[in-house]
């Protein structure tokens, strides 16, 4: 193997597959990248973690064919050193990788190709779709900070994917809230994939730095999914399990209706989580009185008071949350007004828009104890 290229373009390379590489295996293959020059004129980028993979392919000067797998960490550690220039590679006889520019060279230690895993082609594929690029990284945006980190809690740690006769949903949850997003959108099937919240930050990351791509081809299977762009392919593990009735958990009907400023809510509730305590789960206070809400929080350093005016339909009201379930949801909403509706202070609260369904966080009150 024998090849050239631009150091900045093989660094971004790097940087893409680089997320499905993990340390944390037994498998030692596994923490390196399978670098494969081909006779076209390309160099494919190759790492895997078994359940998230990723092939990217760049422009290269090809002088030999070849292929070996070299430590992610070294490799990228050096390749993003090295000034944006040409770079020389070049597989010896002993199985190193050397890595020349003008004024440095390297030699590392390579493994054999044969013993990468190999990423592969889908099997008994059940449905091909098709994704607007921008609309797919809004809804992982909308939705993955509300599944669970404990990985103890199964398959709420993925994120449900619901494709239904008119609409695409997804859908997060993680025991204290649930976020849902939707977008219309024409399917002759129904189909329902759960997806590790983990893996989908890292899919709307690689998304974030294509340019080329406005669609996204995804082709599905009952235990894989291939992401494909222009020059990147994405394969990933679905996760296996019955996902939660979402739907049943939405109320119905609520009593009590809120309209509020979204960025005047938002900073209050900033401001009141600086006093708020972490020991009683970042506790804010929110009490309700004909078209005033106020915002209490209290530490042993100190109290805060926060005001805002809004439209109200109902009965008043004193309930508490957990400020940052409250924030993350906000962060993700960008409408100028958003609508809250309760059914009393013990029951969960909903957020959504002033009209239609795009979203809807739904947030689990905490208990105000008599000392707040």
């Amino acid at each position: 193997m024998k090849f050239s290229c631009n150091q900045q373009i093989l660094s971004r390379a790097l940087n893409t597959v680089s997320k499905a590489v993990t340390i944390r295996t037994t498998i030692p293959i596994l923490k390196g990248i399978l670098l494969k020059a081909s006779s076209d004129n390309k160099l494919t980028l190759s790492a895997s973690d078994l359940d998230l993979s990723i092939e990217k392919n760049i422009d290269i000067n090809t002088q030999e064919e070849g292929s070996i797998v070299v430590s992610a960490k070294l490799f990228g550690d050096i390749v993003r050193k090295l000034p944006n220039e040409e770079i020389y590679f070049e597989m010896t006889e002993k199985g190193t990788v050397s890595i020349k520019t003008a004024k440095s060279e390297f030699k590392i230690v390579g493994f054999p190709a044969e013993e990468f895993p190999n990423i592969g082609e889908i099997e008994n594929v059940s449905s091909q779709l098709s994704f607007d690029k921008e609309i797919l990284k809004k809804m992982i945006k909308r939705t993955s900070f509300s599944a669970s980190i404990d990985e103890s809690k199964g398959i709420i740690v993925g994120v449900l994917l619901e494709i239904e006769e008119n609409s695409f949903n997804m859908i997060a949850l993680d025991g204290f809230r649930m976020a849902v997003a939707r977008e219309k959108m024409k399917s002759e099937e129904k189909k329902k994939i759960i997806i590790a919240a983990k893996i989908l930050n890292d899919i709307n990351k690689i998304l974030s730095e294509t340019e080329e791509d406005e669609e996204i081809k995804v082709v599905l299977s009952t235990k894989k999914a291939i992401i494909l762009l222009e020059r990147t392919k994405i394969v990933i593990r679905l996760m296996e399990g019955e996902f939660i009735k979402y739907k049943e958990i939405i109320p119905k009907e609520q009593a009590i209706k809120m309209i509020i400023d979204k960025r005047e809510f938002e900073e209050s509730i900033e401001r009141a989580s600086l006093l708020a305590k972490e020991g009683k789960n970042n506790l804010i206070k929110c009490s309700v009185k004909e078209n005033l809400l106020t915002i209490n929080s209290s530490s042993e350093e100190g109290t805060v008071k926060e005001d805002i005016i809004m439209e109200k339909e109902g009965e008043n009201i004193e309930i508490g949350f957990n400020s940052k379930y409250l924030m993350d949801a906000l962060k993700e909403i960008e409408d100028e007004k958003v609508k809250m509706e309760f059914k009393t202070g013990t029951t969960p609260c909903l957020l959504k828009p002033i009209e239609g369904e795009e979203y809807e966080y739904l947030i689990l009150p905490v208990r105000i104890s008599g000392d707040f």
